[in-house]
């Protein structure tokens, strides 16, 4: 039997408190517009340039958050994507780190990394 799993991940879910709120962070770092609609009152789904995100209020409890980066976006100018986040006003734990790649947190306290690719 052929192995029917795909080497392919559809997306990751990230545990939010306020999906609205979520949203509007998230689609504002990643120069989205928001004209997604929340469904079940708890999901919010980004579509993004292969494996997607879901952001959660369902799951979300405090001790479920990501202490750690389980995945990273893509920038190609690792200097100007640090420096667009700090005017941003995001929370960045890091400062870029072997000139490849720095953490930040959303403003649930997720851990989100970016790295150059």
């Amino acid at each position: 039997m052929d192995n029917p799993i795909l080497k392919q991940i559809g997306t990751v879910f990230i545990p939010v408190s306020n999906i609205e709120k979520a949203r509007d962070w998230y689609c504002d770092i990643l120069g989205l517009k928001t004209d997604g609609e929340i469904q079940f009152g708890h999901l919010y789904v980004i579509h993004m340039e292969g494996t997607g995100i879901v952001l959660d209020s369902k799951i979300y409890l405090e001790d479920r958050i990501f202490k750690t980066p389980v995945f990273h976006f893509n920038t190609k100018n690792i200097e100007e994507a640090f420096h667009f986040m700090k005017i941003k006003g995001v929370n960045l734990i890091t400062e870029i780190e072997h000139n490849h790649y720095f953490n930040f947190k959303d403003p649930d306290g997720n851990i989100l990394m970016i790295c150059e690719c």
